[in-house]
């Protein structure tokens, strides 16, 4: 589960991490108060620098336009307009772009150093690292690929945590100086924690900064000014405010549905609908649909408990998809009982009808019992057929679909 901007600097924020104020606005007329209240609060004056930011779950934000730096009410007004009416478009939201209902008002500071902060899970090692850069402000992709060697990485002990003398160690590494470095660490042990506490999957600080120097800070101020948050969705059981949080009207309205009913559910770009229980199911039959010429319009995984209302939503969804003219049922029952499948096919096409090539294999847990279901509802189901393993069931649909 991801959440906005403006969301995550509040947790830095409770967790004792350093941000620059913000408000958020949802109207463009709100922009103009928000800006004074906001320079007001950070002590800048009249024609004080703020920033507003669009509140999407897409990066590229700066170089499409939807974040603008802005030194008067009039400003911040004319950007809301902007950003309020129009779709943004980067290279991570597509041609269709994505709409703006939220906008984030925060105080500008003064950069003179900008670095990167992260944790994530390193599967290779199963232990959860803290990453870090000198090279922050940018796309982390591309420093990784450019120059490999500014990344640093910090393993984190799964009980101990991260320790204060390996958070030190990693300030000095990326070139902090004097009271820098205790700042530098003191965000790095608070970002581990609010990562653990919180069931993260991922916790970003981008840009870390640091402010030129002061009076109040003689060897500036490190501040985080960006941030973003991906969570396990698995843990959110646990996580009951982390869970509300969440912004329905930025997810796909599919995927909603099937989270509901306890599946797992992406839309692709290809024209045959996929139903799988299990995820390692799943990715061998669209690796298998992609050997025979085709192109699998969706990952859906109902899981190993699903009940026949949740696989007739799944129907439900994947027809749902003007682009699909074939679906491959792949079920290797364990848990999954294949007459529970069984009986869901029966009912969809009751329901939703089918009315595009529809390939069913069973195999496992009460197959012959699920098998004579699909064989007596044949009638009812002209364009249902049956294949005898998951090659086959690539091949037929495949073939009905060409």
């Amino acid at each position: 589960m991801k959440i906005h901007e403006y969301q995550g600097r509040q947790l830095l924020s409770d967790a004792g991490i350093p941000v620059p104020s913000g408000v958020t606005i949802t109207k463009a007329q709100d922009a103009a108060s928000a800006y004074a209240s906001i320079v007001k609060e950070a002590g800048l004056g009249d024609g004080g620098l703020a920033v507003v930011k669009a509140q999407v779950h897409a990066g590229g934000r700066g170089k499409a336009g939807f974040v603008k730096l802005v030194h008067s009410a009039a400003e911040a007004t004319e950007a809301a307009e902007f950003m309020l009416s129009n779709k943004m478009v980067s290279v991570q939201t597509g041609p269709e772009g994505l709409a703006v209902d939220t906008l984030l008002i925060a105080a500008g500071v003064e950069i003179e150093k900008e670095y990167y902060l992260a944790i994530t899970t390193d599967r290779a090692t199963r232990q959860n690292v803290l990453i870090a850069s000198a090279e922050g402000g940018v796309e982390i992709e591309q420093v990784a690929h450019d120059n490999p060697d500014a990344i640093l990485k910090q393993p984190i002990h799964a009980h101990m945590g991260l320790q204060p003398s390996q958070a030190r160690r990693l300030a000095f590494e990326l070139g902090f100086v004097g009271k820098q470095v205790g700042q530098a660490a003191k965000i790095m042990m608070a970002l581990a924690k609010l990562y653990s506490d919180k069931d993260c999957a991922l916790a970003e600080i981008n840009p870390l900064i640091v402010t030129p120097k002061s009076e109040g800070h003689p060897d500036g101020q490190v501040l985080a000014i960006d941030a973003k948050f991906n969570f396990d969705s698995n843990a959110l059981y646990r996580q009951k405010a982390v869970a509300a949080l969440s912004d329905p009207s930025t997810e796909d309205p599919n995927e909603t549905k099937a989270s509901a009913y306890g599946m797992s559910y992406i839309q692709l770009d290809g024209t045959i609908g996929c139903l799988v229980n299990g995820a390692g199911l799943a990715m061998s039959t669209m690796d298998t649909i992609k050997h025979f010429g085709g192109e699998p319009a969706n990952f859906l995984d109902v899981g190993g408990s699903a009940t026949e209302e949740a696989v007739t939503e799944g129907f439900r969804i994947i027809l749902s998809d003007k682009k699909v003219n074939g679906v491959l049922v792949n079920i290797f029952g364990g848990i999954m009982q294949c007459d529970v499948i069984a009986n869901a096919v029966v009912a969809a096409a009751k329901q939703v009808g089918f009315d595009v090539p529809l390939v069913v294999r069973l195999e496992g847990t009460n197959v012959e019992e699920g098998r004579a279901i699909l064989k007596k509802a044949q009638a009812d189901i002209p364009t249902m057929v049956a294949a005898t393993d998951l090659a086959d069931g690539a091949k037929l649909v495949c073939a009905a679909t060409a």
